[in-house]
This record gives C-alpha cells, structure tokens and sequence, in this order.
C-alpha cells in the first residue's frame, strides 16, 4: 500500500506535466495539423508528433548529397576521371602530331593570323619537308620487305655457323666430339628461360598494362590540369609569391576563364609558350608580352587583372596590364611581393643641395615609375591637373613640382590654396600672391588671381614678336572649392560653376586655349572628379593629368580620359591609404614608352620641414620677392579722360597704340586688354570702331562722350 500511494502521485505529476506541455505549444501542434503531409489520425506517427518515416528519408538523403565532404568526394571523382580523359586527348593529339603535318598547318595559320607572314612562309616549307621525308620513308618501307628477309636468313645462317666454329674449336680444345653441340644447346637452353621467364610474367603483365597506361594518362593529364577549373582544387601557393617563369604565366592566362584562350593554349604544340616574349626585369618586378590568340580580346584579359594576379601568387595592385603597339597584344608587370610596400627613398632636391630648376630645358624629378627608372616630367608650356581622393598625398605630389620649379628664379608664383591649413607656406617670400583659405571670400580673390592672369596673357599676345616673359604659373589647390562656390560678384557673375557665366571657368578656358603660348600656364589639383567640380572642358585643356588612387572607373576617366583608361590606366584599381603618393600619369610631359599612355609613378615624399629647406634655397636665388595674400584692386581712374588724353589731338589712333600709352599712364592699365578697352568705352558711343582694316578710336567721338556724360559719371571704377 505504501508503494501504490507513491507511485499514484508521480503518476498524476507526470500527467499534469503532459497537459501543461500541450497548452503552451498550440502554435506547434496546429503546424503539423494543417501541413499536407501531417500523419493520419491514430498512426504511430501522429501519435508520437514525428514526421513521417518517408520524409525523414528524404531529408537524410539530401543532406548527405548536399554535405560539404560528398560534394569534396564528387568533385575529386569528376577532377581525376577528367584527367584520364584530358591525358587521352592530350597523348592522341601528340600522336597525331607526330605522325601528320597538322603542328605545321597549325604554326602556319596562327602566323597568318598575327600578320607574320615571312613566319608562315617558314611554317609552310617546314611542312613540305617534313612530307617529303615521310613519302621518302614510306617508299622505302615497301621496297625493305625483301632485304630484311634476306638480311635475317644470312644473319641467323652465320649465327647458327659461327655456333658450330665455336664448338668445333672447344672440341679440339677438350678432345671431346660432343662439345661441336655445346654452344647451340646453351643458346637453346637461354632461350627457353627466356620463355620460361615470359609466361609466369605474362598474365601479370596483361593485367598490368592497361591500368599503367591510364595511370600514365592521368599523370598528363593531371600536369596539364585537363580538367574544369571548378573541380580543380585551390592551388597552395607561398605568401611571398612564386618566382614569375613562362609555365607560370602560361597557367595563369589558361585558368583565367576565357574559353577561347584555355581552349587555344591546349591546341598549341608548344604548350602556349609561343605566346610569350622574353621575361625581362623591369624594377621591382619583371614584364612580358604577351600575343593572344585569334579569338582573344585584350579587353577579356584586362577586366580580368585581380583572377590573373591571383592566378599569379600576386595581389591585385602587383599587376599592371597595358596595350603596347602590336595589335592582340597586352603587356604585364608583375611586381616581386610586396615590392610595392616598400619605400622608394627621399626626393633628389631634399639631398642635393645644389640642385636647379629649368623650366625650359628640364625635367623635374618627380619618382620613380614601376621598372624602377627615375620619373622625370617637363613642365614646359604645358597646364597641369592632378586629381585624387582626399589625404591620398594630392597636395605633397603639386608642391614637389613647384618646388622644384621655385628653383628656376626666372619662374613667378601665383597659387591659391583653397584649402588654407599651411601646405603652401612654404612660397611666403616665393610666390607673388599666395590666397590661403577655403571660404567664399578666399574663391572670389582666387578668381581675381586667375583674371589678372588672364589680363596678363592678352597683353602678351599684344606685344611685338620679339618681346621675352618671365613663365608664370597659376597655381589654384582644390580647385573644386572654386567649381562649387556658389557666390556671386557685383556683377552677378557667378565666381564658380560650370556654365558660361562661371567667372573661374571662364578664365580656365581662356588660359587653357592661349596661355601657354606666352608662357603662361595653369596648375590645378582637385578632389574626387564629376562633372560638377571638373567641368569636361577644363580637365580636358591639361596637357598633363594625373591621378592619386580614386574611387571609381568613372572617375578614372574623367581624371585621365578615356584613352588613358582604355589602355590599362587604373587610379581606381590603387589601394586607398596604402598607395600615398602613386600617381598614374597621361600626356605629354613624361616619358611613355611606345604604344602605352599612360605611365604609373611613385612620386618622392618632401616632408614639411624638408620643403622649407627647399624652399629657403629658392629664395635665396631671387632679389627678395613680396607675397600678396590678397588681389588689390586698382586706383580709381577716369577711364574715359585718361583714354581722351592719350589719344589727344589725332582724329583716330589704332587701339593698340591706345592701350600702350594708357599702360605708360597708369600701372593700373598695365594687364588691359582690347577687351578691358572695349568695356570702358562701351555705351558712351565712343566704341572702337574699323578704319581701313583696324580697330582706331575717334577723337571726336571721345569729345562729345566727355560733354554728354553726366556730371556724376565722371569717374569710373573699373578695373
């Protein structure tokens, strides 16, 4: 009794267990009511809540097909029966080679392809030969019946006779007659171990054979890699990359997944190296060119740089593909690992201290390019743009020019910097206006800057042919700064913009289309480049363009163009934060090497104190030079009275010789132009006028604009 009323109690906890189970899991329980396949009422299955026995199959049966180590086990099975199959093909086309003309037939048509026509020639006599041997071969063959039987009769008569001899002298020799058999029944006796020998091999043999003969085929295969690249397993290669070799390159251009290449490279008899040209170092790295096949696109293996660096046992920014001049050609620089990590040392102009700029003659060192040669780039008469991500070394790239140039004291300084945190400090006592400061009111002295240059380019224009000017350059850091401003002048000119009304574009356009002629010159660096802050026509007037990493292709090719970025020019493929100071380089100012157009720099770093140093030197090769920070404005003149005074008492005077005397007049007419004339003679009805071919000004005309005016007009404020 005692147990009966203890076991009841846990009997009926067990119970309420159950129930308490059942009204917290509804949700559950009403699932499998309502699947499809829910159990029939009073099965075991619906009994228990498990589901049924089929379905549980069918998810064991998937889940051991989709598990990691059976799809590992289908792949190696597929990877080395394709082997078999890859070595079979590979061994019967080496065959079929050796026994026919086809490696001629097709040596001669991959020449016709690439234009090599002298090759092919070669190719096709090659083939008539090798024909003609075989014909000669084969008719030799069946006039070589006769002979062999006749020269095995003689050879086996003379083999049988020279037995007997030999057992004849052994006869005399032991003076015993049985000896003459001696020699032939041991030469029998060798031959029946031989024979011996041979049937107990044989079976084996037999058995042997074929699976020696498919493990020969699956061992070429294997080394071919005859096989989908998606069942070949991950290659094991070292972190300090492999030594570049023709095998190598040839295996990573086959596994880069291009059909027509990996299929044209199992077809060459030559495993593809005739594809290659001498791997030569180049720097820190090595190059080669390489001749695609008919079928194969440069394009298919330039938008596939990170595979063929992988493929390599490089990283991605260790590769550089360009298009040299011959057609189907692309050319790769591959780095030694992490050559590219490693500093290229201090600029020549931080330890020379002898060092000279020369703005017409020479070459600023900037860096070194990839194969390891000193980067030299002539500034001459040419405009400079240089684009790129925020703190990639866009600022410290500008002012290693300019500091070498500084070094020419016949070169004059104009720079805003539109940034303002100090980087240009270094030209105070340089430069003859220095604009620091990113606001509106710093944009608008910077426009002023470029007009006066602007002035100063029409006026030598003007001047006689035989007139000499000092280089000026124009220098304007974040330049975006001034394309996105959006204040206005009295004018109601828009200072930034890239409309026809932006008073900064306009004066870019202008000195881009003219300056250089007379030596003047506009330098300018910007951020991230749109068509918002570097209009099309702007970046377009650099003769030079370069570009720090960027973010985009797009932006790539606003930087460089189209041209640059289509022949293997790649801003956006650097590493940001990790390339500082590598800049990618179009135009004509450096040195390209033929059919490339673009050219990848890794510019020297001058530190602050460094450029100081620099720039001290600088100063001391001028006569003391006083740095503006601001555009004055002109003295206020009487453009009228002062043009009617110069003009005096000739009834007309061309305007040239106008603005020459108002120049010996004032400083202030110093930068006029024809265009400044025109505007300060514009609705008083004194306007240049033509008089026999030339723009003159009247006398007449200047006296009733005088007497006409308002009391109130009598001066003016231009200028």
């Amino acid at each position: 009794m005692p147990e009966h009323a203890t076991a009841a109690p846990l009997m009926g906890t067990v119970h309420d267990l159950d129930e308490h189970r059942e009204a917290r899991e509804p949700v559950s329980l009403a699932k499998e009511s309502a699947a499809p396949e829910a159990a029939e009422p009073g099965t075991a299955a619906a009994q228990s809540g498990q589901a049924p026995v089929w379905r549980r199959g069918g998810r064991a049966v998937r889940g051991a097909v989709t598990h990691e180590r059976t799809r590992t086990a289908a792949r190696a099975s597929v990877r080395h029966s394709m082997y078999v199959i890859g070595g079979t093909r590979i061994v019967a086309r080496r065959a079929w080679d050796g026994r026919t003309a086809a490696r001629y037939e097709r040596m001669m048509r991959t020449a016709e392809a690439a234009g090599q026509h002298e090759a092919a020639a070669e190719w096709e006599e090659r083939g008539r030969q090798f024909r003609a041997a075989r014909h000669q071969r084969r008719m030799e063959l069946l006039t070589s019946a006769p002979r062999i039987a006749k020269s095995a009769a003689i050879g086996a008569g003379a083999t049988v006779a020279g037995l007997f001899v030999l057992g004849g002298v052994l006869a005399i020799a032991n003076e015993d007659i049985a000896q003459v058999l001696a020699p032939p029944l041991a030469v029998i006796e060798v031959i029946r171990i031989i024979v011996l020998v041979a049937s107990v091999v044989w079976g084996p043999l037999v058995v042997a054979t074929p699976w020696m003969a498919l493990a020969a085929l699956w061992g070429v295969g294997r080394k071919a890699e005859a096989a989908p690249a998606w069942v070949l397993p991950a290659a094991q290669r070292s972190s300090d990359g492999e030594p570049v070799t023709p095998s190598i390159v040839v295996q990573a251009l086959r596994n880069l997944g291009v059909p027509a290449l990996r299929k044209a490279i199992g077809e060459m008899g030559d495993g593809g190296a005739g594809m290659l040209g001498p791997i030569t170092i180049a720097g820190c790295g090595v190059e080669v060119d390489v001749t695609l096949p008919s079928g194969v696109s440069t394009d298919e293996v330039q938008s596939r740089r990170r595979k063929l660096a992988e493929n390599l046992a490089r990283h991605e920014h260790e590769v550089f593909i360009t298009i040299p001049e011959a057609a189907r050609t692309v050319r790769l620089w591959i780095a030694d690992s992490g050559a590219l990590d490693e500093p290229i040392g201090p600029s020549p102009l931080a330890i020379d201290t002898t060092a000279r700029g020369d703005y017409k003659g020479g070459r600023a060192p900037w860096g070194q390019d990839l194969r390891g040669d000193a980067a030299l780039i002539s500034l001459f008469q040419r405009h400079l743009l240089i684009t790129g991500l925020s703190n990639q070394g866009k600022t410290a790239s500008l002012r290693a020019l300019a500091l070498w140039l500084a070094l020419d004291a016949s070169v004059e300084f104009r720079i805003g910097d539109l940034k303002g945190v100090g980087d240009w400090k270094p030209f105070e006592g340089i430069a003859t206006t220095l604009i620091e400061g990113p606001t509106d009111e710093h944009v608008a002295q910077v426009v002023d800057m470029l007009e006066e240059g602007v002035a100063e380019m029409e006026r030598r224009i003007m001047a006689p042919a035989s007139s000499t000017f000092r280089p000026l350059i124009l220098l304007v850091d974040e330049a975006q700064v001034a394309f996105m401003c959006p204040a206005a002048g009295e004018d109601k000119r828009p200072y930034g913009g890239t409309k026809a009304t932006s008073r900064y574009f306009q004066a870019a356009r202008k000195i881009h289309n003219q300056g250089r002629a007379v030596d003047v010159v506009l330098w300018q660096g910007t951020q991230d480049p749109t068509d918002q802050n570097l209009p099309k026509l702007v970046r377009e007037g650099a003769h030079i363009r370069a570009s720090l990493v960027l973010g985009t292709e797009s932006q790539a090719r606003m930087a460089l163009g189209d041209k640059a970025v289509d022949g293997g020019a790649a801003p956006h493929k650097l590493r940001q934060g990790l390339d500082k100071g590598t800049v990618v380089v179009a135009g004509d100012g450096v040195k390209l090497a033929p059919g490339q157009s673009s050219v990848t720099i890794r510019t020297h770093y001058i530190n602050d104190d460094e450029a100081e140093a620099i720039a001290q030197r600088a100063k001391a090769l001028r006569d003391g030079v006083t740095t503006l920070h601001a555009v004055e404005a002109g003295e206020e003149r009487d453009h009228l009275a002062d043009i009617a005074s110069v003009v005096g008492d000739a009834p007309r005077v061309l305007t040239q010789d106008v603005l020459k005397r108002l120049a010996d007049v004032s400083s202030t007419y110093g930068k006029w132009s024809f265009i400044h004339l025109k505007a300060a003679l514009e609705g008083t009805g004194a306007e240049p006028y033509k008089s026999d071919g030339r723009m003159v000004i009247g006398r007449d005309r200047l006296s009733r604009a005088l007497a006409n005016r308002p009391e109130d007009g009598s001066a003016s404020t231009h200028g």
